[in-house]
């Protein structure tokens, strides 16, 4: 008999590359796999259209589309404010205050009968185990972030609220939790001490990519790529440490959503003369490694607060790895936990430290050599270790005990 997941989501497929590996691996263990799901933007939910196309998982949308389905979006989007005010007012109605799709993510996952429930994003948390409660059948959590100070470190600010309060309530009723660092993990097992978190890295399936030497004579380009591109993502720092270089030295290349407010805001007050940097519209996940291929340092420059900022690893290092980039990473403990368990692969340097990225910079620019050893090395570790093929094996086993255990 085949088993079934069932994976939700408060957001889109196209924009979570941990569910969609996660699926793929599933599906070529033998699974039969659907994914529910929420709309969040359209340049996602296009990605999602073209993207479940390749895909032998089924997905559901649910909580309405401002296009396709205006009135339910719009009844969603009144929901979520009413049970918002509830809950700030009455500490009451947490479990559709979450999200705007948290009401109908559990509707849809207790329509769908499943051996195993697997919830991403915290607005999904609820519904998959109000859903495998229902079908006596098991349910589990990837924690890609410290929801409760994924926001604000504020114990007294809503978000830090609502999601203390789902993850209170519900985390009990999980049968695993996954983590995409160490350092989260650690964070839930010292709040849950009877369950074990599993670190699931964000890495990707082994690249391609060939390794290519650096011209001295050609600007050395820097990469940075997010959903989107705004304030407090480091990148200010990034900026400041350009400026005191002659143009022509390097190129700042930024991939991901911009409104125009930001991006005007960011030219004006960040980069003032420097003009060497290039915006790029998103594109699909799945190509964002052969994008990234054609730089030659990946930057990783997350800040300390709030607190999962600092202890997260985000899928740029990894990216960076599989694209045969150097490593430019700030300091944060997760990313030097990580660069000091790789120092091969790059550098870091001092968050918010302009003159300790500046010393990086040149040391890069006036030693091709070092930095070719680095790109080659980040190559390595990412085809060699640090990729999907090693790392989906854990999750499957993860599963397969799962569904195999008796309680």
């Amino acid at each position: 008999m085949i088993n079934k997941a069932l994976f939700v989501t408060s957001g889109q497929p196209a924009l979570n590359p941990r569910l969609v590996k996660e699926a793929d691996a599933l599906i070529n263990a033998g699974y039969d796999v659907t994914i529910i799901y929420s709309y969040w933007n359209d340049w996602g939910d296009d990605f999602t259209q073209e993207l479940s196309a390749a895909k032998k998982w089924k997905i559901i949308n649910t909580s309405g589309h401002p296009t396709k389905s205006p009135s339910l979006y719009l009844f969603s989007k009144l929901l979520y404010k009413l049970t918002k005010w509830c809950f700030i007012n009455l500490s009451f109605c947490a479990e559709d205050a979450v999200s705007r799709s948290a009401w109908f993510l559990t509707r849809e996952a207790k329509k769908h009968a499943a051996d195993l429930y697997i919830g991403h994003n915290l607005g999904a948390l609820p519904a998959v185990v109000k859903a495998a409660k229902k079908f006596k059948a098991k349910c589990g959590f990837d924690a890609e972030d410290f929801h409760r100070q994924e926001v604000s470190n504020d114990i007294n600010s809503f978000n830090y609220k609502i999601a203390k309060f789902i993850e209170d309530k519900y985390f009990p009723g999980l049968n695993y939790i996954t983590a995409s660092s160490p350092q989260i993990a650690d964070k839930y097992r010292q709040l849950y001490p009877h369950k074990h978190p599993v670190t699931i890295l964000n890495v990707f399936p082994k690249s391609n990519i060939r390794p290519k030497e650096h011209n001295t004579n050609e600007p050395l380009k820097l990469f940075w790529f997010s959903q989107t591109i705004g304030p407090n993502r480091g990148l200010e720092t990034v900026a400041k440490a350009l400026k005191s270089f002659e143009p022509g030295i390097f190129e700042l290349h930024l991939l991901g959503y911009i409104t125009s407010l930001d991006k005007q805001s960011f030219i004006k007050n960040e980069l003032s003369d420097y003009q060497q940097v290039i915006f790029h519209d998103p594109i699909p996940p799945d190509e964002v490694v052969e994008f990234a291929a054609q730089f030659d340092i990946g930057l990783a420059t997350e800040k300390a607060i709030p607190l999962n900022r600092d202890i997260c690893l985000t899928n740029k290092i990894f990216t960076y790895l599989n694209a045969g980039l150097a490593i430019i990473a700030s300091n944060t403990t997760a990313q030097s936990s990580f660069m000091n368990a790789n120092p091969e692969v790059g550098k870091v340097y001092e968050k918010e430290n302009i003159q300790s990225l500046i010393t990086i910079l040149s040391n890069y620019h006036s030693d091709r050599e070092v930095l070719n050893d680095a790109c080659m090395a980040a190559l390595k570790i990412g085809n060699k270790k640090l990729n999907w093929e090693n790392e989906s094996i854990s999750f499957v086993k993860l599963v397969n005990d799962t569904l195999s255990k008796i309680e």
